[in-house]
């Protein structure tokens, strides 16, 4: 089904993208000093936003469609753990972000790195919702199941 094809695609590509934020990119980031930590975290985050947040409506949409179009339910229980990352973001990412991007870069400090660090424990969870998306979604995938 090409909707399921496309619905795994996006999601694998959400994973892939949140895990290599959280594997590498971030410890990458905070071997720097507080100041340049911050700094970097800004315009990185930006950037991923809009990215990801596309990736997840995406690959939840045709989960959606793909559950509806072929009466397997599996489809849409993928979609919800895809779908899941904007109210997660929203509850509990996103007021820290505000509290990170209210930080002048020459104010950042001890504190701000503890932020830094919450952070990508709050982010480490985006990960972990896309790569139990992907296993559903190949599981949902015709000829996977027993």
């Amino acid at each position: 089904m090409l909707l399921g094809a496309i619905a795994l695609a996006f999601a694998a590509a959400f994973c892939g993208a949140a895990s290599y934020i959280n594997i590498a990119e971030h410890p990458a980031r905070m071997l720097l000093d507080d100041r340049s930590a911050l700094a970097q975290w800004g315009p990185s985050y930006a950037r991923a936003f809009n990215f990801q947040g596309g990736l997840a409506v995406l690959s939840g949409l045709a989960g959606l469609a793909a559950g509806w179009l072929s009466g397997n339910w599996i489809w849409g229980l993928g979609a919800a753990f895809m779908l899941a990352n904007w109210p997660y973001t929203l509850l509990f990412i996103l007021p820290l972000n505000h509290k990170l991007q209210a930080i002048a870069p020459d104010a950042a400090d001890a504190s701000s790195r503890e932020m830094l660090g919450r952070w990508n424990r709050l982010h480490a969870v985006r990960s972990a919702l896309s790569g139990i998306a992907v296993l559903t979604f190949l599981f949902a995938m015709p000829g996977v199941q027993a």
